[in-house]
Parts: structure tokens; sequence; C-alpha cells
């Protein structure tokens, strides 16, 4: 495989256009609306893997705060274009993010996956993070959405 080139750049609210055209890493296609919102939001991180060819993954991540726990990041969602897997990508948009939660002051950085996501569990494990037998993620989905 190739090396890629890639720049980790911490989005702002100016680049709404640039979250909107690398629509395909997401799950589904950013909302213009709900774009400027996450990144006018105080707290709310996106990174963008950028390579000359275009973006390859992104990663969004926001505080959290807690009378009693103060302040820690949570990774809402990481994304890596497929031709971009197993190339350090994922560690990197990871890293990133922890670059910001240091320096916001958190005091840690959590997030959730499938338990059979494997891909992501090696990802997370290599990135430094410790996987928490047990643990469920319960979900409420409202019916109108």
């Amino acid at each position: 495989m190739e090396p890629l080139t890639v720049d980790y750049r911490v989005l702002g609210p100016a680049d709404v256009a640039l979250v909107l055209a690398a629509g395909d890493l997401f799950d589904d296609p950013p909302r213009r609306e709900w774009t400027e919102r996450f990144l006018t939001t105080p707290g709310h991180h996106l990174v963008l893997a950028d390579t000359p060819d275009g973006p390859v993954g992104f990663a969004t991540g926001v505080e959290m705060i807690h009378p009693d726990k103060g302040v820690e990041m949570f990774i809402y969602e990481l994304g890596v274009a497929e031709h971009a897997r197993n190339r350090g990508i994922g560690r990197g948009l990871v890293r990133a993010l922890r670059d910001i939660a240091r320096a916001a002051g958190c005091y840690g950085m959590w997030t959730g996956t499938e338990h059979d996501n494997e891909p992501a569990l090696r990802m997370y494990a290599g990135s430094g993070a410790t996987l928490e037998p047990g643990t469920t993620i319960v979900v409420y989905d409202w019916p109108d959405r």
C-alpha cells in the first residue's frame, strides 16, 4: 500500500462546505443546518483527515461536563473511507481528538462501539484505549425520527 500524506484539520464554523463535501464518509449525508449548529456549538469538535486527493476520514468529539466528574471528551463518531483503512488514519484522528481534549482540560475520553466490530476495537486498543468488558450501551430512538 502506498503511504498517504494526511493533514488532520480541526474544522470550525467557516468549514461547513468541507463537511458537506465529505458526506460520503458519514453514515448519512450531513445536513447544512445540523453541520452549522455542530460547528458553532462550544465543546463540539470535528477533525478531518485530508489528503491531496481529498478527505479520507473524520472524527467528532463532544465535551461532556458533569457536576461531580468534571469534563470528559466523548468520541461521537469516527469514520474512515474503505480505501484508506488500516493505514493509521483512525489512530491519527483519535490522537487529534485527544490533543483537543487535553487542551480543553478534559480528564479523559471515551466512546462506544459494537462488541463485534473487531476493526474498531483493534484501532481503539491500538490508540491507547482500555476496552472495558461487560459494558452496555442503552439507546432510545423516537419513532417519529
